[in-house]
């Protein structure tokens, strides 16, 4: 059965690692998964009296997260946390509240930066949020790669086939994670 995948990258730098990482790991994905990539950049703050109009991106945002099947989550790490932008995606799509887009989808995390922990503290710190949105989020295999600007060539695309081999091991378990998880 094929199901499609909400990709939200917390980057929005034009050669983003952690968006040229969730790129790989959709080229490395079995047969059946279709990722889409959803534009976070246009959200305008989350700010609860906006609900009465919400803005035209903030509904874009939740149409395309609803319909979405799972959702992966690509993280820098900013400060031992995620960004801003990112938690914004996530405060817009949980709300108003008791409407969450999230709400039981089958979620992964994946986190890059070019230090040796990948991202390890923004990954943990996205995980806790996940938690309270009733989204089940995959534990195993965890996904911090790390010095992520040795792992591409001049093109952009992955160079380093360690990297590529785990990212299908990555996919191919989210896979089976979704369909245990899913929620039609």
């Amino acid at each position: 059965m094929g199901r499609v995948i909400a990709a939200l990258v917390g980057s929005l730098r034009k050669d983003s690692f952690n968006r040229k990482i969730a790129e790989a790991l959709a080229a490395a994905a079995p047969p059946g998964l279709t990722f889409k990539f959803v534009e976070i950049s246009d959200l305008p703050l989350f700010n609860q009296d906006l609900e009465a109009a919400p803005p035209a991106p903030w509904t874009r945002f939740r149409d395309e997260v609803r319909a979405a099947d799972a959702v992966l989550w690509a993280t820098p790490e900013y400060n031992r946390s995620v960004p801003g932008v990112l938690k914004n995606a996530l405060d817009v799509g949980s709300r108003p509240y008791g409407h969450s887009v999230f709400n039981g989808k089958p979620a992964a995390v994946i986190s890059a930066s070019m230090g040796a922990v990948g991202g390890f503290g923004a990954n943990h710190h996205l995980r806790q949020s996940l938690t309270f949105l009733n989204m089940p989020t995959m534990p195993q295999p965890e996904a911090y790669i790390g010095a992520a600007h040795t792992l591409f060539g001049a093109d952009g695309t992955l160079a380093n086939e360690s990297t590529r081999n785990f990212l299908a091991q990555f996919a191919g378990a989210f896979a089976a994670w979704i369909e245990k998880h899913a929620l039609n």
